[in-house]
């Protein structure tokens, strides 16, 4: 293949996955956004549930089952948001000595694991909820939508460490690093 026809479709590739990475971060960033919200909502309910015990002997009915839903909204939509800002717990005493390429390496296998992982999650999220019909004791509430939001959430996370995964692999064969 000429060498011009080469870099063009390089550069075809190279815009097509930025648009794809910008893309993805755009809507993780949104549906993090939609998650944060229920975060105020959580809080209130919660501080007017514990005063209303603790002051007037009368609770907020409800409180620990929409405590549960609002809970899964923030995790289930804040987890690929944490991924894509690198928030997840890693621990480094044994990576940091390794080279670039080692860490790219590394990086694949682990990146790999997960994306089975979360494809499994994703699956099982996806068929739990679909089968869903039942509803929550005290208010009623669907479950089928929260059930549904672990696919959703999973999917997300993947897509991520998608993204994730293609860095390394552009780093690993890409860079040209000598370390």
């Amino acid at each position: 293949m000429p060498a011009g026809i080469q870099k063009g479709i390089s550069i075809e590739v190279k815009i097509s996955m930025e648009g794809f990475r910008k893309a993805i971060n755009k809507l993780t960033r949104g549906l993090c956004f939609i998650g944060m919200f229920f975060a105020l909502p959580l809080m209130l309910i919660t501080t007017v549930d514990a005063l209303g015990r603790d002051l007037f002997d009368k609770p907020l009915p409800g409180t620990i089952e929409l405590s549960e839903y609002m809970l899964s909204i923030i995790i289930l939509l804040g987890a690929a948001y944490t991924q894509q800002v690198k928030g997840h717990v890693g621990v480094d005493f044994l990576t940091k000595r390794l080279s670039s390429k080692g860490k790219s390496i590394l990086g694949i296998i682990t990146t790999l694991f997960a994306m089975f992982i979360i494809a499994i999650v994703i699956w099982q999220g996806f068929v739990e909820g679909i089968h869903e019909k039942t509803v929550s004791d005290m208010l009623r509430v669907p479950q089928r939508p929260f059930r549904l939001l672990v696919a959703v959430g999973g999917f997300l996370l993947w897509l991520e460490l998608l993204l994730d995964l293609l860095t390394d692999i552009k780093t690993l064969f890409g860079s040209g690093s000598n370390d």
